[in-house]
């Protein structure tokens, strides 16, 4: 429980120290949400997007994953949990933004340019092998490019998992039919740990930006 009973000092800090002065804002959230930005973000403890963003409860609606990735759009019905944060966020809440937001370091980026779980049975690793297939081509490209697993391959692999979610995104209709008349505008972001800096891509270029 030592674990937990931090946790829990944590919100005693929460309720003695910033609840009172947000007190308003939390009461307002208590009868619903109008988040204008969706962030599509990593799973990982050090890239939480509150605390980069330093953001207020309510600013943005969030879903969190292995490797920030957004799958293509599917009709089959089955367990979709991203896709159902996405429908909810674009159809329902009516986000104008969509982020999605890289990180350095990324272990789900390393385990699909590695092949870590690479032929997994289940218990053993499949659920992140089923996942991190998304990244399949892009992996495939940057191994022409690189013998091994370097620091430099697994940044690229990181950075195309941004490209690959922007790209899978526009394969919603309801997605693809708002960026085209202007209610919905898709960005793609990369974090990175070591400098505490944000990169910002330009589509257009093709390249990630520090933002100044």
């Amino acid at each position: 429980m030592p674990r937990l009973a931090g946790l829990i000092d944590g919100y005693r800090r929460f309720r003695e120290n910033r609840w009172p002065l947000e007190r308003q804002r939390w009461t307002e959230l208590a009868d619903g949400q109008s988040p204008k930005v969706m962030v599509i973000a990593c799973s990982d403890s050090r890239v939480d997007p509150a605390e980069i963003f330093d953001a207020s409860p309510g600013e943005m609606f969030v879903v969190r994953n292995v490797a920030n990735l957004a799958p293509p759009y599917e009709t089959t019905r089955g367990l979709h949990g991203v896709s159902a944060a996405l429908e909810f966020a674009v159809t329902q809440l009516e986000v104008e933004e969509i982020l999605v937001l890289g990180h350095g370091s990324c272990g789900g980026c390393a385990a699909a340019l590695t092949g870590q779980f690479d032929g997994a049975e289940p218990g053993d690793g499949h659920f992140i092998a089923d996942w991190v297939r998304l990244l399949h081509r892009a992996r495939d490209t940057i191994r022409e490019r690189h013998s091994e697993a370097t620091a430099e391959a697994v940044l690229e692999m990181e950075l195309e998992s941004v490209k690959i979610s922007l790209a899978n995104l526009r394969t919603f209709p309801w997605i693809d039919e708002r960026e085209r008349d202007g209610r919905l505008e898709l960005h793609g972001g990369h974090f990175s740990i070591a400098e505490g800096k944000l990169y910002l891509l330009d589509e257009a270029e093709d390249h990630f930006r520090p933002v100044r």
